[in-house]
């Protein structure tokens, strides 16, 4: 990626309820890679004293079986941080069990997709700049018994005690 650019980021997020018990996250966008990144998912002001369980489907099958990501509690957990949960679309959140809401706040990044070879040229470009920006030293003089080096100045030794 050159310096000039930046992956592009959006928030992202969705409502599981009673009426809705499932939401996905897709891109039709084959220029860039695509990444959700999970943050939290939290349950609403007005859910009911039940679990909820949201589960993370992450293949297009409606029969495909899920994993449990979050079990909320309005008592007991009404919020999960799920931060470094990273995902590549398409993902479907499911609410398996309990009728929410549930939020599921997340963020949305798009980067660049480089083919192998402007992989390869970009890379050269780099090395070809650091070559260009590396100085040689200069060569120091080394003298026969270390004159000059600052050994002992103005110290004087250790005299042992007896």
């Amino acid at each position: 990626m050159s310096k000039s650019e930046k992956p592009l980021s959006t928030l992202w997020g969705c409502e599981l309820n009673e009426s809705n018990q499932q939401e996905s996250f897709k891109t039709d966008d084959t220029n860039h890679q695509h990444q959700l990144a999970l943050r939290t998912m939290c349950l609403g002001y007005n859910a009911k004293d039940e679990f909820n369980i949201v589960e993370l489907v992450t293949v297009e099958d409606d029969n495909a079986k899920g994993v449990p990501i979050a079990t909320l509690h309005a008592k007991s957990m009404p919020t999960v941080n799920l931060s470094g949960l990273d995902l590549h679309p398409p993902v479907t959140f499911r609410l398996k069990h309990g009728s929410g809401p549930v939020f599921v706040g997340a963020e949305h990044v798009a980067l660049e997709d480089y083919s192998d070879e402007e992989m390869e040229d970009e890379m050269e470009e780099e090395v070809e700049e650091e070559e260009e920006d590396i100085e040689e030293s200069p060569v120091k003089k080394v003298t026969k018994n270390g004159a000059g080096k600052g050994k002992g100045r103005g110290r004087k030794p250790l005299a042992a005690k007896v």
